[in-house]
């Protein structure tokens, strides 16, 4: 009891480094008044009342200069002392008068306080304690020589509530009190904190500063003042997240750890605490026991009592007429007289129809409806359904039972036609009330939903491309045919510098063509169907791949410039071979002498039927894509030193086409349903483009490189823009069967397609040099002119390399060159 009556007076000075003024805190600290230097103030709210003595007594410590209210508040506080003793007394504790330090000491203090740097003032690592720090004996008796001794120790709680602690605690405290002070009283020793070797789990009571919120000193490093008018420094927390977390990863305690936020310390949760949070935080009550679904007392029943719940008197106004009410109903009445107030006319029971067809109104509620669907009119009555019609619209007796037999639906009338001499003598209709019936059940069934025409031009709708004259020149007309194979001309290739073609064909036979005249220059019989041909497209070298069989043959036509052709013998010749035989997945052969004659220098055997052959741009390598299963169906061949690899380990599927990219080290293949592209260099896949079609056929890249077209068998033609994304630029769906091959030219923004509907599709295709711009791709001419066979049609087409000229072979034996 003596604790928590001494507890509840705390004296604290503000450190001259903070701000004059009063500052927003705890009521029981001591502040300056401003305008006066260092005067202190004493504000103290009691709970109880204390008399103030009879005698005056006068309080001025230290000199200082006090108000008339100011000295009032030191009376009460004096006075509270006395009793406190008094009661401290009973307990068999002496202590001696109020020590109220000077305005000197307090200056002092200050000063101390200011002076303590940032080292210094870590040193409090926790809460400081609340005593005084003049606690010897020899400075209390030149203090006040009538102390008997200086009480030090914290005896403040921690929470203003402590008068409400159990007496049991309180009991503890007395005993602590009584065996702590009256030792060092008598012995003149200093005395001891309270809890200085208490080791109990009792409630750590070192925080002075009262009960406030924490929330007024947030933002400065103390939690408030201790007796002396010294901060009470907060506990320097010097745990990083890396302690935090291993102290999270070590302490098993760790999630039931919560931090006090007046004593600064770590409190651990037990385990009812933690059961009550984890009640509370299901929705649940706190108390254990309570039981929420306890039965409900029905006070108020259906039942009539004979006695009421509460035996409550009628109040008085129940009797007495109310003023308020006679003031309010005399207002009404008024209303009512002036006509301010007009009574409710009552509802109308009988029913209201409306004509759901009506639309004559335009003030009806059915004609301002935006949704309003018109009835359909009736036929007006004809000839035939008069009472006395023309003799030609009476039927005869065998149109009479062809009428009968006739179903309902396939009668052109819905009754017979007859004649009566008078009006007065046609009877009622039959299926009069069958008709109305049907009509309304027309009427009522009809669908009422408005169809909203949206008014749009068709011209808009159609994108805004340029006219096809203005992106002229590109082949328009058929000017030359070449005739003189026997079989499908499956594929073409021309010379680099556009005067000889060649082609293959299923009769067995490659044929050289001069371009301008559509002569046959030269015949090649080879031994089975040719699949594919390419010219070297190197200029210096005069080298024709010719895929038969199993086998590409190395063609030297012999067509042009005799040093040409000459110096490609010579290279062919020139080679020796290595001194050590490497394995190699082909095989290379000289050919004889009767081959030789023909124009044949080398044939490469495979193992496997061979279906295309392409050239690298720079003329020294060349691919070759054979009809297997496994990984060895592309492989690379060098030329010059008579060498071939394979370039993949296993196979990604079937492979239809390769490419060479025509500037960078870029290979591409094309399976069924993707086209890869590796680079040779780093030897690994740089691309995987999704061509979205069931079947890929053929694919040309462009001269630039950033560009790629793919047919297939399902009638599309995908455009890929490398730098923009894997799948589709632009689909096209031009043709109405399945495209065999589609080409770029060299210099012209032109690209075609070929399909086995008989037609060549001319498309004019720019690409600009803009990274921002897409390309323009717009359809200009569809060229037909072969003939389909076997459902076949165009199988190949190709662009003149320096003139807008197009060939193309197909179905019919023929190539046709259009300009």
């Amino acid at each position: 009891m003596a604790a928590a009556i001494l507890g509840r007076l705390t004296v604290t000075a503000k450190p001259p480094s903070e701000p004059a003024g009063r500052m927003r805190g705890p009521p029981h600290c001591l502040h300056p008044v401003p305008g006066r230097p260092r005067a202190l103030r004493l504000r103290y709210l009691p709970r109880a009342r204390f008399p103030l003595p009879k005698r005056r007594l006068e309080v001025n410590p230290g000199g200082l200069r006090l108000s008339m209210k100011e000295r009032f508040e030191c009376c009460k506080q004096v006075t509270f002392l006395q009793q406190g003793k008094r009661a401290l007394a009973a307990y068999g504790v002496v202590m001696g008068p109020l020590s109220i330090p000077s305005t000197q000491v307090l200056e002092e203090q200050a000063q101390e306080s200011d002076d303590l740097t940032d080292s210094e003032e870590s040193v409090y690592s926790g809460l400081e304690d609340s005593g005084s720090d003049s606690s010897t004996e020899e400075e209390a008796e030149d203090q006040d020589s009538g102390d008997e001794g200086t009480l030090k120790g914290s005896l403040l709680s921690k929470k203003a509530q402590a008068r409400m602690a159990s007496q049991k605690k309180e009991q503890v405290q007395c005993r602590s009190l009584e065996t702590e002070s009256m030792p060092s009283a008598q012995q003149g020793l200093p005395l001891r904190g309270e809890y200085e070797d208490d080791s109990s789990d009792e409630e750590d009571v070192r925080n002075t500063v009262g009960n406030i919120p924490m929330e007024w000193y947030q933002d400065y490093p103390h939690v408030g003042y201790d007796l002396d008018g010294k901060r009470i420094y907060k506990p320097i927390r010097t745990k990083d997240e890396l302690d935090k977390f291993l102290d999270k990863m070590e302490n098993p305690d760790y999630w039931r750890t919560v931090q006090d936020k007046q004593t600064g310390v770590d409190v651990r949760l037990t385990d009812e605490q933690v059961e009550l949070v984890q009640r509370l935080q299901k929705g649940q009550f706190g108390d254990v026991h309570l039981n929420p679904y306890e039965p409900a007392v029905d006070f108020f029943s259906s039942q009539v009592m004979i006695h009421p719940v509460t035996n409550r008197p009628a109040d008085k106004r129940s009797f007495i007429p109310s003023l308020l009410e006679k003031e309010k109903v005399s207002k009404l009445v008024h209303a009512i007289k002036m006509g301010w107030i007009k009574p409710r006319k009552p509802k109308e029971d009988t029913p209201t129809y409306y004509d759901l067809w009506a639309q004559e109104d335009p003030n009806s509620i059915l004609g301002r409806h935006k949704m309003h669907v018109p009835a359909p009119k009736l036929r007006l009555p004809g000839h035939e359904e008069s009472y006395n019609p023309p003799p030609e619209y009476l039927l005869s007796e065998e149109e009479k039972l062809a009428w009968e037999q006739q179903e309902a639906a396939e009668r052109k009338l819905n009754f017979l036609p007859q004649q009566y001499r008078c009006l007065r003598a046609v009877p009622a209709y039959a299926r009069f009330i069958h008709e109305r019936f049907e009509r309304c059940l027309d009427l009522y069934l009809c669908p009422r939903q408005r169809k909203m025409r949206v008014n749009v031009d068709p011209e808009d709708l159609i994108p805004k491309l340029p006219k096809p004259r203005d992106l002229q020149p590109f082949p328009t007309t058929q000017a030359l045919v070449y005739r003189g194979h026997t079989g499908l001309v499956r594929c073409l290739s021309i010379s680099p510098s556009g005067q000889w073609l060649v082609s293959g064909s299923d009769d067995g036979t490659v044929r050289f063509w001069e371009v301008s005249s559509a002569r046959c220059m030269k015949t090649l019989p080879v031994e089975g169907v040719v699949k594919s041909v390419a010219w070297n497209p190197n200029p210096a070298v005069c080298l024709v791949a010719v895929a038969v069989e199993q086998s590409v043959l190395l063609v030297n036509p012999c067509l042009g410039d005799k040093l040409l052709y000459g110096a490609t013998d010579q290279v062919i010749e020139a080679y020796e071979p290595p001194e050590e035989e490497r394995l190699q997945p082909v095989t290379w052969a000289v050919a004889a002498s009767a081959e030789h004659t023909r124009g044949v220098r080398l044939i490469i055997r495979h193992g496997k039927p061979v279906k295309q052959v392409t050239w690298h741009p720079r003329g020294d390598y060349l691919a070759s894509v054979l009809a297997d299963d496994g990984h060895t169906q592309v492989l690379i061949h060098q030329a010059s030193k008579r060498w071939s690899q394979s370039p993949f380990r296993r196979s990604k599927g079937q492979v239809q086409c390769v490419l060479f990219h025509p500037l960078r080290p870029f290979f591409f293949v094309a399976t069924q349903r993707y086209v890869r592209l590796y680079n040779l260099l780093k030897q690994e896949l740089a691309k995987k483009l999704l061509t979205n079609c069931k079947w890929v056929s053929s694919m040309a890249v462009h001269p630039a490189g950033d560009n790629l077209i793919c047919g297939s068998y399902d009638t599309k033609l995908a455009w890929f823009d490398l730098d923009l994304s894997t799948k589709p630029y632009r689909v096209l769906r031009h043709h109405k069967k399945a495209l065999r091959s589609v080409a770029f030219h060299k210099h012209y923004p032109l690209f075609a397609s070929g399909s086995d509907d008989g037609s060549v599709i001319v498309c004019h295709g720019m690409v600009y040099n803009d990274l921002l711009q897409n390309p323009l791709i717009v359809p200009v001419k569809v060229l037909k002119g072969h003939a389909p066979a076997r459902d076949l049609g165009v199988l190949d087409v190709l662009f003149h390399p320096t003139q807008p000229w197009l060939f193309s072979s197909g179905a019919d034996a023929t190539i046709r060159l259009f300009a």
